[in-house]
C-alpha cells in the first residue's frame, strides 16, 4: 500500500519518519508545493515527492494519506482523499470546517477517519487517567500548560504559520490538545468560569492567556491556565485528593505519586525506551506521535474504526466547549 503524507514541513516530515520506522517496506509519497521542502524531504528521507496534490491522488495504489498542512487547509483536503477512497489520518484541525460532511463521507465509503490526540497515546496521560478512575473520592487538579509563542518554531516568524491566525491561534491549539484527555480523565465539563486577557507585546489579535475553573460532570474540579506567554516552556500538574496525590511536569520522567501510608514520594518509570529529537523542548516525546499512527494503520488493516479512542465527532464536542471559552 502506498501512503500519501500531505504537507512537508515539520510536522509532515515527522509523520514520515516514524511511518519508516513503523514498516521499512512502507512506499511513502510526499506531497507539497513547495520545491525547497520537496528536495530536503527527498534528500533526507529517500522517497518520491509530488508537487500536485490531484496528480498525487489519481496514482494506482495509494491506500491512505497522512495531512500535516495548515488546520485550515484540511477539511477540503480530507474530502479530496475520501472522495477517491482513501482512508484519512489527519493533524489537529482545531476547526470544524465540514465535520458533518467529512464524517458522512467516510462512513458511506467505510473508510476510516482518524484524528490525531497525540496526547491520549502519552504513557504519561494513561497512567493519569488510569489512576484518577481508580479515585474512592471526587479530585481536583492545577494544570499549567505555556510557551511564549515565538519559540514554537524558532525558525520561522510566528505570523508565518498557523498560530498567527486567530481562528487557528496559539491558546486553541494547546486546548484542542489538552481538553481531550482532560475530559477524559476528569469527566465531560460541566460548567467552567474564565479570565483571558492579552498580556504581551505580541503582534497577533487574540488573548494569549486563560486562566479557567472547570467543574466536571464525575464532581472532579480543576484549575487550567493556558498561554502563549511564558518565557519558560512549561507544563505542570498537580493531582490532589483524599486518597491520592500526583504531580507531572509534562516530561516522560515527571511522575511522581505520593504514597501517603508510608510518607514518601515515588518516581513512576512508564517507559523503557524515550524517542526524542534535538530541537524541541524536554515535553516533546516521539512515542506517542509513533503510537497513533500504529492505531491508524491497525485499524485500516482490521477494517474497525472503532478502535480509535477519539473520533471527528468527539473533537467536534471539544472544539464547541472551546468556541464557548473564547467566546466568554
Amino acid at each position: 500500500m502506498k501512503i500519501l503524507v500531505i504537507g512537508l514541513g515539520s510536522m509532515g516530515k515527522r509523520r514520515i519518519r516514524l511511518l519508516q520506522i513503523i514498516n521499512q517496506d512502507m512506499e511513502i509519497i510526499g506531497v507539497d508545493s513547495d520545491v525547497e521542502r520537496m528536495k530536503q524531504v527527498e534528500e533526507e528521507f529517500g522517497i518520491e515527492v509530488r508537487e500536485s496534490l490531484d496528480g498525487a491522488l489519481s496514482e494506482h495504489g495509494i491506500g491512505c494519506a497522512v495531512i500535516s498542512t495548515s488546520p485550515l487547509s484540511h477539511a477540503s483536503i480530507i474530502h479530496k482523499c475520501l472522495q477517491v477512497g482513501i482512508h484519512v489520518f489527519t493533524e489537529l484541525n482545531l476547526v470544524p470546517d465540514m465535520y458533518p460532511e467529512n464524517i458522512h463521507l467516510a462512513e458511506q465509503k467505510n473508510l476510516v477517519l482518524f484524528l490525531s490526540s497525540t496526547f491520549l497515546y502519552r504513557d504519561e496521560t494513561k497512567y493519569i487517567i488510569e489512576e484518577v478512575s481508580r479515585a474512592s473520592s471526587p479530585l481536583n487538579y492545577s494544570y499549567h500548560v505555556g510557551q511564549y509563542l515565538p519559540s514554537w518554531h524558532p525558525w520561522e516568524m510566528y505570523r508565518n504559520f498557523f498560530v498567527g491566525d486567530k481562528r487557528t491561534n496559539g491558546c486553541r491549539e494547546i486546548f484542542a490538545i489538552e481538553l481531550p484527555w482532560l475530559v477524559k480523565a476528569f469527566g465531560e465539563i460541566q460548567s467552567f468560569h474564565v479570565m483571558k486577557s492579552k498580556n504581551t507585546s505580541l503582534d497577533i489579535d487574540y488573548d494569549d492567556n486563560y486562566i479557567l475553573l472547570l467543574e466536571h460532570s464525575s464532581g472532579n474540579k480543576g484549575m487550567l491556565a493556558v498561554d502563549v506567554m511564558s518565557r519558560k516552556a512549561v507544563r505542570n500538574l498537580e493531582v490532589f485528593g483524599e486518597n491520592l496525590y500526583l504531580s507531572w511536569d509534562g516530561t516522560p520522567e515527571g511522575i511522581q505519586k505520593y504514597d501517603y501510608e508510608n510518607g514518601a514520594v515515588e518516581k513512576i518509570n512508564l517507559y523503557q525506551k524515550v524517542d526524542k529529537l534535538a530541537g524541541y523542548s524536554d515535553f516533546v516525546v516521539e512515542n506517542a506521535y509513533k503510537n497513533e499512527l500504529a492505531s491508524f494503520l491497525e485499524a485500516i488493516h482490521e477494517k474497525n474504526s472503532k478502535r480509535m479512542i477519539y473520533t471527528f465527532q468527539d473533537d467536534l464536542e471539544i472544539l464547541k466547549v472551546i468556541d464557548e471559552i473564547e467566546g466568554n
